[in-house]
């Protein structure tokens, strides 16, 4: 036990720390009510243009269009936010335009392919972006992607395309699509003919229907269950050949996941590196070097509005997938994505590379 001397002065050497901490206290509590106050400033009165990089009609608009009613107030200032489409070579046309043209004042975000996430690492496409120095806002699912036939198709099996043709559906270098198309045929033998160019997912959908293609690869079981439900139970049902993921899904579990096809632990390597973008699956984003005080508002709005129970209604009512990731750890990802050591980059990026076979025809 301290005697009573020592004890006294320790009790006045805390007096000063102790009537500190609440001016500390304050301090800081001033100054971000301050920040607070400067972004809401900022937004008030003004339109955030949410740029959506595919056709309209599509499972990326549709998302986009249900966070968009919904994000501006949650945000301070409670700004408009505006839906226009920028779709081009796979959602490329509009990371690219926000990387590069879009202001950086926290006034424009985009939606794109999740793939293109891994595009300037192991793609072919020529970027005009670094991954790591996109400000992630967040991506609202981590979901479930398919390789997919209809009823029509030749085959039932993934086994089957070893001996018959398919034809499938990709939008450009670097969407998932043509990624998983190619990762298919050039790992397993797979005779994948890859038809690419569309401009989104629901132009694939339609060239589906007028029966141009087979199917596609790297396709969203959420986008399939909001768009056509139908294809899931009766007669017209999809054949579901592979789930693009690294464990089976709850929801398919007789259905074979990419990663058991792999033969070899540098195969298993190589479908981590590509199929680890599945947990992007919605990203969001804003151009690299906006002021941090907005970042963290876009942050925090996206996520208010991740648990907002009126958007949640909504993203039922569309049979939306919610299970959203923060910005924070989308960067977190990125960042770890782009220390893969460089052989498996190189053998990766070596078997998703060549040109397709063919472009869809006019209509």
């Amino acid at each position: 036990m301290l005697p009573m001397q020592v004890f006294s002065r320790f009790e006045r050497s805390l007096r000063p720390a102790a009537i500190a901490a609440p001016m500390i206290a304050a301090a800081l509590l001033q100054a971000g009510g301050a920040k607070a106050d400067a972004v809401a400033d900022f937004y008030r009165g003004k339109s955030i243009n949410m740029i959506v990089g595919y056709s309209s009609g599509g499972g990326y608009d549709i998302y986009a269009r249900a966070i968009a009613r919904h994000l501006g107030k949650h945000i301070p200032g409670n700004p408009k936010v505006v839906v226009n489409n920028m779709p081009g070579a796979g959602s490329l046309v509009s990371l690219n335009y926000l990387y590069n043209v879009a202001p950086k004042d926290g006034t424009a975000i985009a939606t794109f392919g999740r793939g293109l996430v891994m595009e300037p690492l192991i793609g072919a496409a020529k970027v005009q972006y670094d991954a790591t120095k996109v400000t992630w806002i967040g991506s609202a699912s981590n979901e479930l992607s398919v390789c997919a036939v209809t009823a029509k198709s030749k085959v039932e099996k993934f086994e089957e395309t070893f001996a018959t043709e398919v034809a499938v559906g990709g939008e450009g270098s670097g969407s998932d699509p043509d990624t998983y198309a190619l990762l298919v045929r050039n790992l397993f033998g797979a005779k994948m003919k890859l038809v690419t160019g569309y401009p989104g997912g629901n132009d694939m959908t339609l060239a589906i229907e007028r029966g141009e293609i087979d199917g596609r690869c790297g396709w969203s079981w959420g986008s399939i269950k909001a768009t056509r439900p139908d294809w899931i139970a009766g007669p017209n049902r999809l054949r579901v050949l592979l789930a693009m993921t690294l464990d089976r899904s709850p929801e398919m579990p007789d259905v074979p996941t990419v990663l058991e096809k792999a033969k070899s632990e540098s195969d298993r390597e190589i479908v981590k590196l590509i199929v680890s973008r599945q947990v992007v699956a919605r990203p969001f984003a804003a151009p690299p070097s906006i002021p941090e005080d907005r970042r963290d508002a876009l942050r925090a709005g996206f996520d208010a509005t991740m648990k907002d129970p009126e958007f949640l209604a909504e993203a039922k009512a569309l049979s939306l997938e919610i299970a959203p990731i923060g910005g924070a750890e989308v960067d977190k990802l990125v960042q770890e994505l782009y220390r893969t050591p460089p052989e498996v980059v190189a053998r990766a990026k070596a078997l998703i590379a060549g040109a397709p076979a063919s472009t869809p025809a006019k209509h």
